[in-house]
């Protein structure tokens, strides 16, 4: 009876599949609770320059997509004093806001709305993915970098004043309680996602209390995590490192300034900011805005020829659903994304193409399975 069940086994094993069973490759992914497919309501802010351009691409794409989203829009530009209290109310009840670039006034006492939203909603962690797309020819391959950077204090804070006329005083604060919480957000990224280090990004050689109560601070939460590597890297260092050898990073953890620095070199490196998404989470709200510097954000000439590049806010709207936890619509939407960059035929200006932004919009929604 068994050398007959050992056959049986053997003849199912080596006998081909039939068509109908081999069609069906899915599996499932996710398993939903009753009511979470309900559609979600997103707070969008257009922004200056380029902004309306490229959230105007988002909401074709999701409009082509049937996504479970819809947006409440509200115009806000970087000149005006604060952030309406109605967008506010907004994001606070919707707990979720896709974000054009606000320009913020050079000099002047203009205060950044960027720092407004992330300090009054305590947005502590930024989050920019710099990573190699196929069909994307760059000096460096295998490049795969989360930037982890604390978003609420260091020299962001804002805190200067003249002493007397012709001499300034700039504040750079660092705290115990927002060095742990962003060294475990970074850890805590890297156990939930399968990374296997956290870099922590420094110049405790010279300001020795400051980064050096940074630097504490990550080393108390790296015990906790045996099963992830730890190390250190000063800044400069590090900038140096990334542009000779940026496979060797994962994910890095780094203070305000230095996170915006390292965060827009590895996105150069990997293949331009106008690629690479990214993200500002609270333990309540979350924004979600290209990753590293849209400094294209104020570019006339590509606002008037309409040929901003909408792939970077693309992707950090395929984060935003996973975030809301529809993994199913996000991963559509990367994957038509990656579909049309590796065929090459639709590529604004920055990407060594011609394409307008709409027609990359075109491309993405003609490549959605």
């Amino acid at each position: 009876m068994a050398r007959k069940s050992v056959s049986v086994l053997r003849h199912l094993l080596t006998k081909p599949l039939t068509p109908a069973f081999a069609a069906q490759t899915r599996s499932v992914t996710y398993m939903p609770r009753p009511g979470d497919g309900a559609p979600r309501a997103v707070t969008l802010i257009p922004g200056d320059g380029i902004g309306p351009l490229v959230t105007n691409a988002v909401e074709q794409v999701m409009e082509a997509m049937h996504a479970p989203v819809y947006f409440e829009k509200f115009e806000v530009t970087g000149d005006m004093p604060r952030v309406p209290e109605e967008v506010m109310e907004s994001i606070r009840k919707n707990k979720v806001c896709l974000k054009g670039g606000l320009a913020t006034p050079m000099g002047g006492g203009v205060s950044s709305l960027n720092m407004q939203l992330r300090r009054d909603l305590d947005l502590y962690a930024s989050l920019v993915n710099c990573f190699n797309m196929r069909g994307l020819q760059t000096k460096h391959d295998n490049v795969d970098i989360v930037v982890i950077r604390e978003n609420t204090e260091g020299e962001y804070s804002g805190l200067e004043h003249e002493v007397i006329p012709g001499v300034v005083e700039s504040l750079k604060v660092i705290t115990k309680f927002c060095s742990e919480r962003i060294a475990k957000y970074a850890f805590e990224y890297a156990y939930l996602n399968n990374r296997k280090k956290v870099t922590a990004v420094h110049k405790a050689n010279i300001m020795k209390l400051a980064d050096g109560l940074f630097l504490e601070s990550c080393r108390e939460v790296a015990e906790n995590y045996s099963g992830i590597a730890y190390n250190e890297i000063i800044v400069d260092n590090c900038c140096m490192q990334l542009v000779s050898k940026p496979e060797q990073f994962d994910v890095m953890v780094t203070p305000n300034l230095y996170g915006n620095l390292v965060a827009n070199t590895a996105a150069g490196i990997a293949g331009g900011t106008g690629v690479m998404p990214g993200g500002n989470v609270g333990a309540d709200h979350a924004i979600f805005e290209q990753g590293a510097s849209a400094g294209n954000v104020g570019n006339q000439n590509m606002l008037n020829q309409k040929k901003a590049n909408p792939v970077a806010l693309l992707l950090s709207s395929a984060m935003m659903l996973r975030h809301l936890q529809f993994p199913s619509f996000s991963d559509r939407l990367e994957n038509a994304v990656e579909r049309v960059i590796l065929e090459g035929k639709f590529r604004t200006k920055d990407l060594g193409g011609h394409s307008t932004t709409q027609e990359v919009v075109d491309a993405v929604i003609a490549a959605l399975d």
